[in-house]
């Protein structure tokens, strides 16, 4: 599902104008961003978290040179469904 198959269903669902849909997905996407660009998780109860998760600094490998590359370790964003949510999508 696209960013306009959202929008067109909410304002299928609620019948508020597609611009000021537009906006509040545009603005609440944006909110999540920059929290977790400054490290903060984003908490939605019912629905889930979206995490900063950390991977540690670690050793791979260049094949095509045949060489050691080492990996810093790095932040990158996770998303954990909430258990109800979850549990719903087994159900399916």
């Amino acid at each position: 599902m696209t960013k306009a198959e959202i929008v067109e269903k909410i304002v299928t669902m609620t019948g508020v104008n597609k611009k000021e849909v537009l906006a509040v997905v545009e603005a609440f996407m944006e909110v999540v961003k920059n929290s977790m660009i400054q490290k903060e998780n984003v908490y939605l109860r019912g629905f889930g978290t979206f995490l900063v998760k950390r991977r540690a600094a670690k050793t791979g490998r260049n094949i095509q040179k045949n060489t050691t590359v080492m990996i810093e370790a790095h932040d990158y964003p996770g998303f954990k469904p909430a258990k109800s949510f979850a549990e719903k999508m087994k159900a399916e």
